[in-house]
């Protein structure tokens, strides 16, 4: 009887679009069919129904919503868009993922009511069991009727069939695709996009070369991210991956090769977009990107350094203590679920850690080396030890600060998680990086 109810409810909602069609039709043969305002929001059918808000944009089928706690317990929803898959841009980047994933954050920061529906009378998750499969409806200041989010998707030609057909609203979006190719939109056209890259590098995000660096060690690679500190002709870049809520970073070595408008691209504060190749440098026992290049006279080469933005700021990610050195972190990669070393994953990006406090220190005294007048603070905080690698900090007298300054005393410091011979660390660049409490 259920099967017979939901069938009728299809065949409703396919003569409601076509009814609707040939009025669009009427006004133009070659109009196109708005099928994503014909279709109909029915708040009296089976199917479970939430008003929510955005709490994080991942890309252009994935959003996660604020619900409440009887929806989701955390009170996030995190949502895979029923009968559509966009283009990558949370792991390696595809053609048209970033359009995709635009197109979903404009509508869905212009709406003014956000609804999710299930296919059925329940939420049902996807194939990794973290997210659930909806239907994204919304509405906005200029139109008083709720569209379909993911039938829209399909219409502009922004994603492919995912059991498109196999659903509540099966025929409408298998004629959304069928029109989106006949009018040859974005992925049905022979048009390569504007807005992806090319070229020889294998462009990506910072997440999947931090969780798969193997794959990509002496590949040349492209990625976007924030500079956030500048120190020995290496830049540190990082970025933020709402999927897993963790921030991703790489240390990027620049050498000699750059001056001018190609070293004020790696400012610290700016979002700048990174094309080098991927490498293991064993001194400093991490990983790092070199090779970098800038033609002034060609400053919109994609194989240059470009600049996207500025005023950015460091994330300096509060972190306690036992999650640094003993946490783990499951990551979804490819459909499987990896777990890897809170601080593996958090290398190159910026931390705050508080209340540390000091039980050993010692200064590199080698003065041959460039790490001359470096301290290394053993520290504590709840029983979980932490060091700190602080770089040669001076006085008003131009003289070293000595590592008496900090032996004893409890410290709060912000800077770029890293290596030393197999511990992790935090390395603290300026005096502003550590605050000694009174």
């Amino acid at each position: 009887m259920k099967k017979t109810l939901r069938h009728a409810a299809g065949l409703a909602i396919v003569c409601l679009v076509l009814l609707c069609a040939g009025t669009v039709r009427a006004e133009g043969a070659d109009a196109p069919v708005d099928y994503a305002g014909a279709v109909r929001l029915d708040m009296a059918s089976e199917t479970v129904k939430q008003e929510v808000s955005v709490y994080a944009f991942v890309d252009g089928d994935t959003t996660h919503f604020n619900v409440p706690s009887s929806v989701a317990a955390s009170g996030v929803l995190k949502a895979r868009y029923l009968a559509i898959n966009t283009p990558e841009t949370t792991n390696k980047v595809e053609a048209y993922g970033k359009k995709a994933a635009e197109f979903t954050r404009e509508k869905l920061s212009a709406a003014t009511s956000i609804i999710i529906e299930s296919d059925d009378g329940q939420w049902n998750p996807d194939s990794t069991g973290g997210r659930y499969l909806v239907w994204v409806w919304y509405r906005t200041e200029e139109t008083q009727d709720y569209r379909n989010l993911n039938v829209e998707i399909l219409q502009n030609g922004l994603a492919i069939a995912n059991s498109a057909a196999n659903n509540r609203y099966g025929d409408v979006c298998t004629a959304a695709i069928a029109q989106a190719r006949a009018q040859e939109l974005n992925l049905y056209s022979d048009e390569p996009d504007p807005d992806f890259y090319y070229g020889d590098a294998i462009e990506l995000t910072l997440k999947e070369l931090r969780c798969n660096p193997d794959a990509y060690e002496g590949k040349k690679v492209a990625f976007e991210g924030v500079i956030t500190m500048n120190d020995s002709n290496t830049v540190y870049v990082e970025d933020y991956d709402p999927e897993t809520g963790l921030y991703y970073g790489v240390g990027v070595y620049y050498g000699y090769s750059l001056n001018g408008q190609g070293l004020n691209i790696l400012k610290v504060g700016n979002r700048s977009r990174i094309v080098g190749t991927f490498q293991y440098y064993a001194l400093g026992d991490a990983y790092q990107v070199a090779g970098l290049t800038y033609r002034m006279m060609q400053p919109d080469d994609p194989e240059n350094l470009q600049k996207i933005s500025d005023g950015h700021a460091p994330a300096y990610v509060l972190t306690d203590p036992d999650t640094f050195v003993n946490g783990r972190v499951e990551v979804a990669l490819d459909g499987q679920t990896q777990t890897f070393d809170y601080a593996a994953l958090a290398q190159a990006t910026s931390l705050e850690m508080r209340n540390l406090q000091v039980r050993e220190a010692y200064r590199q005294e080698d003065v041959g080396s460039s790490g001359h007048g470096s301290l290394t603070l053993l520290c504590e905080a709840d029983g979980v030890p932490v060091q700190v690698r602080v770089n040669p900090l001076y006085d008003a007298q131009h003289a070293l600060v000595s590592e008496e300054a900090f032996l004893g005393r409890t410290i709060d410091v912000r800077g770029i998680a890293d290596a030393h011979q197999g511990t992790y660390q935090i390395r603290v660049f300026t005096a502003g990086g550590i605050t000694i409490h009174p």
